[in-house]
């Protein structure tokens, strides 16, 4: 199986010292979102978990003890974005998250990475030259260090317009712009761009529309065949694999104008002023009320020799 660490929250940035105990200590217990008495407790053992992933937009805090993972599979996507602090206000200066993008290519491995360029959206700051200017150059500076990268467009989610009310939806004539461009510079970077459930009409000869954290990109991220069960996909026609989250949602301090998981800063700084590094629970600690379970946990790896893991161990 695979434990996700970044869909509610940014672990790496915010949660380091945390999720290291959890490593430590073998579990982790997760309180459910939309039942809060209802808590999962997940096993953190290699045996079991096939992989762990990270989506962050500052890895500096996990570097120092990266190694604590050498027992696991990583898959890390960072964002780093062109925007400025009036937008994303407490996101570290991004030449040096990109100097920490390179140290964990040089971890993890370069499949083992990926840049990620969202949310796009259009203003009289950040027009389509602007972006294309910006993709080019990140490509270019990130390019030693991954093959791939993730671009979607902004989503008018509920607490993305709350947070962001000037945000508008970035027309189809210019998304097909963009991604032409993107699609450029990729071809003379060879890179691969993966679109976020986006329109298949964008799809062009480096683009593609199959899912940013899909089985494929797992695979090719660990070097092994994986055989996934049915599962529930987190949003309708997405096919990444976004399940076991250990995040909580209103507790990322970045404070992005755009984001989706955090509903009002007030509430974010609450909740992290309750973060004990030592509880097994991101936010607080079990309470006698709480209703805890076992995850069910499996390994989902293909152990069956193929020409898959013949070509890997091959170098091929």
């Amino acid at each position: 199986m695979i434990i996700n660490t970044g869909s509610r929250t940014d672990i790496p940035a915010f949660f380091s010292e945390w999720f290291y105990n959890r490593i430590q200590e073998g579990y982790v217990l997760v309180r459910n979102p939309y039942n809060p008495l209802s808590v999962t407790r997940y096993r953190l053992d290699p045996s079991v978990v096939d992989a762990f992933s990270f989506c962050t937009k500052n890895p500096i805090p996990m570097l120092k003890r990266i190694h604590e993972l050498d027992a696991f599979h990583c898959f890390f996507m960072v964002t780093i974005t062109p925007y400025g602090r009036e937008i994303e206000p407490y996101v570290p200066d991004k030449k040096k998250v990109e100097e920490a993008f390179g140290k964990l290519s040089e971890y993890a491995g370069r499949d083992a990475v990926c840049w990620r360029y969202d949310p796009i959206f259009i203003s009289d700051r950040y027009t389509i030259a602007y972006h294309q200017k910006q993709f080019a150059r990140m490509a270019e500076r990130l390019k030693p260090y991954t093959d791939q990268c993730v671009v979607s467009f902004i989503d008018l989610y509920e607490k993305t317009k709350k947070n962001f009310p000037a945000a508008r939806e970035v027309p189809l004539t210019v998304q097909k712009e963009l991604i032409e461009s993107f699609n450029e510079t990729a071809e003379r970077l060879d890179m691969q761009i993966h679109l976020c459930l986006e329109r298949r009409s964008l799809v062009l000869s480096r683009v593609d529309a199959d899912g940013c954290f899909s089985k494929a990109v797992l695979e090719k991220a660990i070097g092994r065949r994986l055989t996934v069960p049915r599962h529930t996909p987190a949003r309708q026609g997405c096919s990444c694999l976004l399940g076991a989250d250990i995040g909580a949602y209103n507790t990322c301090g970045h404070g992005c104008l755009y984001c989706y998981a955090n509903c009002d800063q007030n509430l974010v700084r609450e909740n992290m002023r309750h973060h004990d590094p030592k509880s097994p629970m991101l936010i607080g600690h079990l309470r006698e009320t709480d209703m805890v379970h076992e995850a069910v946990q499996e390994s989902w790896i293909d152990n069956q020799v193929s020409m898959f893991d013949y070509m890997r161990d091959k170098g091929v």
